[in-house]
């Protein structure tokens, strides 16, 4: 089974939040922080997620893309099956 992760970025302590849900749930279930001096190119690349999602030109197509990304490098940051 394919596991998804949600990414944010607590901008206080320079931190990504590592969460998952269900499908069709609205708990959201908590997993990690990581500092930004353990993974810097994950954090930023949740920082770029992020960015997106802000974006007045949002382009789902680019987000997925980018979630992807951010998934590939935190299971290589876990040593899960990339």
């Amino acid at each position: 089974m394919k596991e998804d992760f949600l990414f944010a970025i607590d901008s206080n302590t320079k931190e990504v939040i590592v969460s998952n849900s269900n499908k069709g749930s609205n708990k959201v279930n908590f997993i990690e922080r990581i500092k930004q001096n353990e993974n810097d190119i994950l954090y930023n690349a949740v920082t770029t997620l992020t960015s997106i999602t802000d974006s007045s030109d949002f382009d789902i197509k680019i987000f997925k893309s980018m979630d992807k990304v951010c998934h590939m490098i935190y299971k290589k940051h876990k040593k899960l099956d990339v």
